[in-house]
């Protein structure tokens, strides 16, 4: 069994440079503020009401939550974040 020490976290913060956090900020951003100010809203009240836990929600309120995250195009945001990992980071498969 493997025991994580109680720093482990603050190691992780500190291996991740503060710049590439600001830009992934940004790209998550732009893309929320493109969405329509109706949706915007209505995705802040599902996260806050989850918690950030989809189970929390209803069966028809994770649907919606599934429909305003489509809109944002994850796959888009994902190709958008790529280069911000760096070089040696693509193209690895976990065994």
């Amino acid at each position: 069994m493997r025991r994580s020490s109680p720093s482990s976290k603050q190691t992780r913060r500190r291996v991740l440079p503060w710049a590439v956090l600001l830009q992934l900020g940004l790209v998550v951003g732009r893309r929320v503020s493109e969405l329509s100010e109706k949706d915007r809203s209505r995705l802040a009240i599902l996260l806050r009401d989850s918690r950030g836990w989809p189970g929390r929600l209803s069966g028809r309120e994770r649907e919606e939550l599934r429909t305003l995250i489509g809109k944002l195009d994850a796959v888009g945001m994902g190709r958008e974040m790529l280069p911000l990992l760096g070089p040696g980071r693509r193209g690895r498969r976990r065994r």
